[in-house]
């Protein structure tokens, strides 16, 4: 899922959540949040992919999911212990083994780090993960191209029509969408789209 110069760059900025210094993004999801779960049973199994500080997969496990953490960064995965008592495998998108199809998978600003090459390949994968109609919330930067920011980390951006016509091609069809505009470690205001969809059942 990332890169090394990604990777690295998210170990600086754990360090940071660690001591108390990094900057938090100040984008509200709890809409996203709420339109996600909705959409599932109290006891649905969910992947936080890419969880990252974990603070969401805590939320999930406090609500009463069953989840899943999974992030390639082992600090990361230190501060999620330490921070929220949320247990993370470490591991790449890539090389992840789902041990059950999932109900719901929290893509939540984590495969923005895949080069566009490959990014259809990796829609394919949380399909293939995804329960039937099992749902999808993905959140992705909005623009065109790929580059790597100050702090060294890959990003791909993306238009939301070029979005929902690569989840439509992988199997999902698109509920919700909702765009915004947030602060993100450190890149001043960053414009984004969160989709909501759901596996077809076929």
């Amino acid at each position: 899922m990332s890169d090394p110069s990604t990777l690295s760059a998210y170990t600086a900025i754990a360090t940071g959540y660690a001591a108390g210094k990094a900057p938090a993004k100040n984008t509200d999801q709890n809409v996203d949040y709420a339109r996600f779960t909705a959409l599932l049973k109290g006891d649905a199994r969910i992947l936080d992919l890419g969880c990252g500080p974990a603070h969401w997969a805590a939320r999930f496990q406090r609500d009463g999911y069953c989840i899943d953490a999974v992030d390639p960064n082992p600090e990361m995965a230190a501060y999620a212990a330490a921070t929220y008592g949320v247990s993370v495998k470490i591991s790449k998108f890539e090389d992840f083994t789902a041990p059950l199809p999932y109900n719901g998978i929290w893509a939540n600003f984590s495969l923005l780090h895949i080069p566009k090459s490959r990014f259809a390949t990796a829609l394919n994968r949380l399909h293939q993960i995804l329960q039937p109609e099992g749902v999808l919330s993905l959140g992705m930067k909005l623009g065109a191209g790929e580059a790597y920011d100050e702090l060294g980390r890959f990003f791909a951006y993306y238009q939301e029509d070029e979005l929902r016509q690569m989840l439509a091609q992988a199997g999902f069809r698109t509920l919700h969408s909702r765009c915004g505009n947030g602060h993100n470690l450190p890149d001043g205001e960053d414009t984004f789209v969160v989709l909501t969809a759901r596996r077809n059942s076929t």
